[in-house]
């Protein structure tokens, strides 16, 4: 399904702490219209629903709907800190070409 590194993990769960997010809660990713390539992602907590695909990762319940997950599989989350800032990236296998800024692709 997806994947998330241990500093994306890490980021995760000091998001939550600080948020006092409820541990029932999900990491969700998915897969929305729009941006100028057609995509983009969309990375919250949310409750679980019966129909998400689940899984456990490095201690992160994350959660994916049946319609994002054709275009995740397989697709890294990582956190990264650098000059123009930080924040959460996809290295997503299935992107055929993403825009100039970075934050919308198509596949």
């Amino acid at each position: 399904m997806v994947l998330i590194t241990p500093v994306a993990a890490i980021k995760v769960n000091e998001i939550r702490d600080a948020e006092a997010i409820e541990a029932n809660m999900a990491l969700r990713l998915r897969v929305v219209g729009g941006g100028c390539a057609g995509f983009s992602y969309d990375l919250y907590f949310d409750e679980p629903a019966e129909v998400d695909r689940q899984v456990e990762i490095q201690g992160v319940k994350v959660v994916v709907d049946e319609m994002s997950l054709m275009y995740l599989v397989g697709t890294e989350i990582d956190y990264v800190e650098g000059l123009q800032g930080a924040g959460f990236k996809f290295n997503n296998p299935n992107v055929k070409s993403t825009c100039g800024c970075g934050s919308s692709f198509s596949v």
